[in-house]
């Protein structure tokens, strides 16, 4: 290149996003040279002129954060390119895997002192928020159907008064896959000063939250490129809440027979009665003889 483009070109590879934000006549002056050499430099790498170079970069910017945006948020394993087979073969992969971390990791001697410690409890607090909140949810619903009188919390105002009425005969539950978030942190804190035994389940081993709680549940999640947020990150956790619930039931078992009985009987009646195949259900619209 000719002199005054081949500065046009050194600047552009130092700051190949001025363009964007740059008249041209600014960057002729960033770059030591003039408008006209802006120009021909254009038109010289394949552009009409100036603010075609603009639209180019823009676009290329736009697919660059588009990637990004896409590892950052669902992983470089899976490409935007992949064939739903493909997609699928990875995702039984990632998920196979988390459960058999989950299960290695899963230490049986806690999960038996913390089953016992609920069954006992007068009342069992839960906190989580986010994607965790669900996976409290389910807990608790799984407890209050056996009789245990369980509680979730995702609001931290909510969740920090239910905490501070804690006492040495309740149990206090933080979820987090990360074990670093500040809410459910602050709430089970709240519940330790308030006297509750507390428990952490969590995929991190040493977390804020682990060393916090007096009994910790640490569910090895599989390193890979799919982000914590991701549904095989919640099977480990899901895994060990369907084993706490069982654990749980079998401490009373009468009391859990009873419930659970109860509780199925309650909503039968909103059930739709089962179909035989020699008596289909006739089309709508069809006149019944």
């Amino acid at each position: 290149m000719p002199a005054a483009l081949a500065r046009v070109a050194d600047y552009l590879l130092t700051q190949p996003q001025a363009p964007l934000t740059l008249s041209i006549g600014e960057l002729a002056e960033q770059a030591g040279t003039s408008a006209a050499s802006v120009t021909r430099f254009c038109r010289m790498i394949g552009y009409a002129g100036y603010v075609e170079l603009r639209v180019g970069i823009a676009t290329d910017v736009g697919r660059s954060t588009a990637r990004e945006s896409w590892a950052n948020e669902i992983g470089r394993e899976v490409s935007p390119d992949d064939t739903p087979e493909l997609l699928l073969a990875r995702l039984i992969g990632s998920h196979t895997r988390s459960l058999r971390e989950a299960t290695s990791a899963i230490d049986l001697a806690v999960m038996s002192e913390v089953s016992q410690r609920i069954g006992r409890s007068r009342l069992v607090d839960i906190y989580g928020v986010g994607g965790s909140a669900m996976l409290g949810q389910e807990l608790q619903g799984r407890l209050y159907r056996i009789g245990v009188p369980a509680f979730t919390w995702s609001d931290v105002h909510l969740g920090l008064v239910s905490a501070a009425i804690q006492g040495p005969e309740t149990v206090a539950i933080g979820i987090s896959t990360t074990g670093r978030t500040e809410e459910t942190i602050e709430m089970l804190a709240e519940a330790d000063r308030a006297g509750a035994f507390t428990v952490a389940i969590t995929n991190n081993p040493g977390s804020p939250l682990d060393e916090l709680a007096q009994a910790s549940i640490v569910t090895s999640v599989y390193e890979q490129a799919l982000q914590p947020d991701d549904l095989s990150a919640k099977h480990g956790q899901l895994l060990v809440l369907d084993l706490l619930y069982l654990l749980v039931a079998q401490e009373d078992f009468d009391r859990s027979s009873d419930k659970l009985a109860a509780s199925a009987l309650a909503v039968a009646s909103h059930r739709r009665p089962r179909r035989t195949r020699s008596t289909p259900e006739p089309h709508p619209g069809s006149s019944t003889p």
